[in-house]
């Protein structure tokens, strides 16, 4: 990637980096596998660690009535792999990632879960170029809407939570299980994940990451239990 290439990107994100850095944080493992060269899941795993102590102190201080839980439950919505992707996708990031040629050919550049990545190793970046003050300006200014977004999303906030809930209304209780199968090869992996309470499957669900695949599962989960109980109040 030339450097005239990637002014776009940076200019929508907001931040410059030099090149070598950027060109690291947007290297997917697939391409650094073939090519030997090194990959961003350092920087993934430097990002995300940032990207959450940015997002808690600032619902922090923005919500002081809101209990542990519930800043908890906002925070993992606000940096959740969707909200993530979104932001990518309004970067155009995946034009800009470089993929092996069996992500490229399954459709990489638009999966959530490496769009999701990539942003957390250009926040990781940002850091290493800029230092923390600019990375905390640059966390707050794309995720603001997806703050405000988790403030009203209701039972979608936390798939998890709110589907053990219904299921205690309902009297159901035991202990909450997963049953996770992958499919495909590694660069095209879907997981089919299955939730049960007390050793009963409520529900199922795909995604192309064993996290993203439980959430599924619990918001199917809750629906069901939601058809369930009110076919309890209808006898």
């Amino acid at each position: 990637m030339h450097e005239h290439d990637s002014q776009q990107l940076l200019s929508a994100w907001g931040v410059q980096i030099p090149q070598e850095l950027l060109i690291l944080a947007l290297t997917h493992r697939s391409w650094a596998y073939e090519h030997g060269t090194q990959h961003n899941e350092r920087l993934e795993f430097l990002g995300d660690s940032i990207l959450g102590a940015v997002v808690a102190e600032q619902i922090f201080h923005e919500y002081p009535e809101k209990s542990e839980g519930e800043l908890s439950k906002i925070k993992s919505a606000a940096v959740s792999e969707r909200a993530l992707a979104d932001i990518a996708r309004s970067l155009n990031l995946g034009s800009y990632i470089r993929l092996g040629k069996g992500e490229e050919q399954t459709g990489g550049r638009e999966k959530d879960s490496i769009l999701s990545d990539t942003v957390e190793s250009l926040i990781a970046a940002t850091y290493e170029a800029c230092g923390i003050d600019v990375v905390i300006a640059t966390v707050r200014k794309h995720l603001h809407d997806k703050i405000i977004e988790a403030t009203h999303m209701g039972p979608a906030l936390d798939w998890r939570t709110a589907m053990e809930e219904k299921a205690r209304e309902l009297g159901i209780t035991g202990d909450v299980t997963y049953q996770i199968d992958g499919q495909g090869p590694d660069h095209a992996k879907v997981y089919t994940a299955r939730v049960f309470i007390a050793d009963q499957m409520w529900g199922s669900g795909q995604a192309t990451s064993r996290k993203a695949a439980k959430l599924a599962a619990c918001q199917d989960a809750y629906h069901r239990l939601g058809v369930s109980a009110d076919s309890a109040a209808q006898v």
